[in-house]
């Protein structure tokens, strides 16, 4: 399971590029969404690579997301009562297990898809240059997590 970050806004952003981001649901600067891996969202991803970052999430960083920043279709947080009361898992963290295994979708629990995230405590690194060369855009894998946590 990968999890996508907006980093960049939408000025000057072409029309087709625009487009793949909206259908990854990043319409937005600070927006994350979590994607499967398979070659058709990895081509995506690589379209829009020089307006977003992606990596690899894991148990815990999903678990803190949902808790914190979770959102049922209402507008109300995510706990473990809901969790409990409207799918077959009794807490957040079986729950958040059960989607980096692709057993449960988010919509299936009535949950938002897109996180509302704050911005990076201390801010990104560079919006304008790839991970690699020391910025934040393109693919960082596992340090999607540290990004997240700077971010929830």
């Amino acid at each position: 399971m990968l999890a996508a970050v907006r980093v960049r806004g939408t000025v000057g952003v072409k029309s087709d590029i625009a487009d793949t981001m909206e259908m990854l649901r990043l319409t937005r600067i600070n927006h994350a969404v979590l994607i499967n891996e398979n070659p058709s969202y990895k081509g995506m991803l690589l379209k829009s690579k020089d307006y977003i970052t992606w990596g690899e999430i894991d148990h815990e960083t999903l678990t803190q997301l949902i808790t914190k920043r979770g959102r049922v279709v209402g507008g109300e947080k995510v706990t473990d009562d809901y969790i409990n009361d409207n799918t077959e898992y009794s807490s957040i963290e079986e729950f958040a297990k059960a989607v980096l295994e692709s057993e449960v979708k988010l919509e299936d629990a009535n949950i938002k898809p897109v996180f509302r995230l704050h911005p990076p405590r201390k801010g990104f690194e560079g919006v304008k240059n790839a991970f690699r060369e020391g910025g934040s855009l393109g693919y960082r894998e596992e340090e999607i997590r540290t990004l997240i946590k700077k971010m929830v």
